[in-house]
């Protein structure tokens, strides 16, 4: 039973797809080229199945494809919010590139997301973390349930406190600038005009906050006078 989901994550591999994907996610090893819409179709299929309990309990996995179809899994899963953070600490260590990282908080809209109160203790502490990608975890997961007009402030205290040169980090606490800008522009502005964040992460979530069309031209001349030099 085992090697069901390995069998069908095979059988679907694009090699064609695999050399185009291998530019965007670099240091993979062993990607197939399951393309995402069939990772989520598979992971749809098995999730809350026998079959799919026991794939996720099989850790570490061999390809990169059964990581991807384990981050989709995840936000399939029927149970309580223990359960499922349980699930999340099991995998977190085993995920190596932004793209499974950001997959699975795609994925965990459906349920774990969907009680922010429950969720931010837990960011906080995924967000001590000394991996990489599980301090991008916490962020992207911030990015996905917490930049709201009650809770922005918090979001964005909690990405002040992650100090790190990674470039995965940096690029997900720039990101969470710009949509906290896109979304709560005057509760965010403060940590901009305030120049909280470092140089870097300060000009990179500004210029991605002007790449939006939801910023009003008047914003984003402001937001560009801004960028520290």
């Amino acid at each position: 039973m085992t090697d069901v989901i390995p069998d069908e994550i095979i059988k679907n591999a694009d090699p064609v797809y695999r050399d185009f994907n291998s530019k965007i996610v670099p240091n993979v090893k062993n990607m197939l080229g399951l393309r995402s819409p069939t990772a989520k179709e598979i992971a749809k299929k098995y999730a809350n199945s026998d079959t799919g309990r026991e794939f996720l309990k099989s850790l570490p996995h061999k390809y990169y494809d059964e990581n991807m179809v384990h981050g989709y899994m995840l936000g399939f899963l029927k149970e309580n919010i223990g359960t499922l953070e349980k699930a999340i600490d099991a995998f977190l260590p085993y995920v190596d590139n932004w793209a499974v990282c950001d997959t699975m908080c795609s994925g965990l809209k459906r349920n774990y997301f969907k009680k922010p109160d429950l969720v931010y203790e837990k960011v906080k502490e995924w967000a001590k973390s000394d991996k990489i990608y599980t301090v991008r975890f916490a962020l992207v997961s911030l990015l996905s349930c917490y930049i709201e007009k009650n809770t922005v402030k918090e979001a964005l205290d909690i990405a002040l406190t992650i100090k790190s040169d990674e470039y995965y980090i940096k690029m997900a606490q720039a990101w969470l600038i710009s949509v906290a800008l896109v979304k709560c522009y005057e509760d965010t502005l403060p940590y901009i005009t305030e120049q909280k964040f470092d140089k870097w992460v300060h000009n990179k979530g500004i210029q991605k906050a002007l790449e939006s069309y939801r910023i009003s031209d008047e914003q984003k001349a402001y937001l560009g006078s801004l960028k520290i030099k």
